[in-house]
């Protein structure tokens, strides 16, 4: 039983139909770029989910709320959860509340607020525009270990991405090399992680995917192919929204999320 409870969306599945498929070329990592081209002739037509901003319970709403922070604080609390968010690629592009004419409208925003709402302080930028994932993956490195130089222990951090930004996550987990720290990698795996020989996974990992995204894949190639013990865990969720089911707040991967979170 979570610790944090959301409100569970309606059926996303009703009134919902797809046609077609989404043609892919999944993130590609060439010379510490990235490099992400994907065209849509899907046509759906799509109800938005309640929204799951207040969606927390009564034990939850009980303890301390978290801050919404861009950079790592100048006082760090070395007993407080810190997490870094890293958005999709969409963000980057249009703004902190783009809107795919498929998948719907990233609620960023919200998407922050609701994790600080369960105790996390939750770290997180809106990126540029074209913004290098190695790059910001040594920027992200450079936080979390201002964190543990802090007294932050490593097993209260957690670097979380989506698409573009589990990207840099999993980037940030090869620079890191530190098999305490947590990383939740929402879709965003690919065979391209099996070809970059920077990645190196380390670390305590948690994998959401949906079952209809046409934009990343399983992680478990990935967490096979490493050469030692890796703590890794996979969930499948089957919303109906594909790669869009982590554009908004909703519980069907906020709930594992969170509990895998509080496990330590």
């Amino acid at each position: 039983m979570s610790d944090i409870r959301f409100i569970r969306s309606v059926n996303l599945r009703r009134g919902r139909s797809m046609v077609g498929r989404l043609p892919l070329i999944f993130p590609v990592l060439l010379a510490g770029g990235f490099l992400l081209a994907c065209g849509s002739q899907e046509q759906a037509s799509r109800e938005e989910p309640a929204t799951q901003q207040d969606a927390v319970s009564q034990e939850s709403a009980a303890a301390p709320r978290g801050a919404v922070l861009t950079e790592v604080p100048e006082r760090v609390d070395p007993g407080g959860r810190y997490l870094f968010y890293l958005h999709g690629q969409i963000v980057e592009d249009q703004g902190p509340r783009p809107e795919h004419p498929q998948l719907g409208i990233y609620e960023y925003q919200v998407i922050r607020d609701t994790l600080a709402a369960g105790g996390l302080n939750v770290i997180s930028e809106a990126r540029q525009a074209g913004t290098d994932v190695w790059t910001y993956a040594q920027k992200v490195k450079g936080q979390v270990e201002k964190l543990l130089a802090a007294g932050v222990p490593p097993q209260r951090i957690i670097v979380a991405g989506h698409s573009k930004g589990g990207a840099i996550a999993i980037l940030t987990s090869s620079l890191l090399q530190n098999d305490r720290i947590n990383f939740v990698f929402l879709a965003c795996c690919g065979d391209w992680m099996i070809a970059n020989p920077r990645v190196d996974l380390r670390g305590r990992i948690l994998s959401i995917y949906d079952t209809g995204d046409e934009f990343a894949f399983p992680c478990q190639r990935a967490f096979q192919h490493t050469d030692h013990p890796l703590d890794a865990r996979e969930i499948e969720i089957d919303t109906g929204w594909g790669h869009g089911a982590f554009y908004r707040p909703m519980a069907e991967w906020l709930e594992p999320m969170m509990t895998w979170v509080k496990e330590r």
